[in-house]
Parts: C-alpha cells; sequence; structure tokens
C-alpha cells in the first residue's frame, strides 16, 4: 500500500513539473513541494493504520 502511494505522488510530482496541475493551491510548478508534503501526511498515516491494524 505504501508503495503503491509512493509511486502515484511521485508521479504526480512528474506530471506537475511539467505541466501543473492547476488545482486550487497548486498553480505554479514551484508549488510540487506541497504535493510531497501531502505525501509524506499520508505515508504516515498509511504506516500508522498498518502498526495498529
Amino acid at each position: 500500500m505504501t508503495k503503491a502511494i509512493a509511486v502515484l505522488l511521485l508521479l504526480a510530482m512528474a506530471v506537475h513539473l511539467v505541466k501543473p496541475l492547476g488545482l486550487p493551491g497548486l498553480r505554479r510548478r514551484a508549488d510540487f513541494w506541497k504535493i510531497a508534503i501531502f505525501a509524506f501526511a499520508i505515508w504516515t498515516v498509511a504506516l500508522l493504520a498498518n502498526e495498529v491494524f
């Protein structure tokens, strides 16, 4: 699960560098770091959920 999330979010970051996604908060190429912060948060939640369940 965490590997799939990592691959999808890395792909989203790469696509955003080529052509910005146009979502609120992600309108410039320089905003790709926000995807990395989101990826870290999702990855952390997935790891914690894996430990609990």
